[in-house]
């Protein structure tokens, strides 16, 4: 069963960077998209990056331009360095992988702990 392992949150003031890293416990690079999610408190679980094995991203509105995700397919793990950080990316990021980009429906049902960031003055 493929795990994923979250690491590198924390609490920043608004404007401030952070750079979230995600083990994959197998070499799933060439089958599936990797992708990050997050779930604030009372939300729903929502897509925050999206990147294929050759590099074409997907991003919502809500980070682009401020997000930006990378993969390191020899090492298992996948990246996401935030920028201009907001009080609503408040949330706890998770990684998965899907199977098409523009869809990002997480494949697996077996969820990593997560990792809390917390964007606050």
């Amino acid at each position: 069963q493929v795990q994923f392992v979250e690491s590198g949150g924390g609490s920043v003031q608004p404007g401030g960077s952070l750079r979230l890293s995600c083990v994959v416990s197998a070499d799933i690079s060439e089958s599936y998209v990797m992708g990050w999610y997050r779930q604030g408190s009372g939300k729903q679980r929502e897509l925050v990056a999206g990147i294929t094995n050759g590099g074409s991203t997907n991003y919502p509105d809500s980070v682009q331009g401020r997000f930006t995700i990378s993969r390191d397919n020899a090492n298992n793990t996948m990246y996401l360095q935030m920028n201009s950080l907001k009080p609503e990316d408040t949330a706890v990021y998770y990684c998965n992988a899907a199977r098409n980009i523009w869809t990002m429906s997480p494949n697996f049902s077996s969820w990593g702990q997560g990792t809390q960031v917390t964007v606050s003055s």
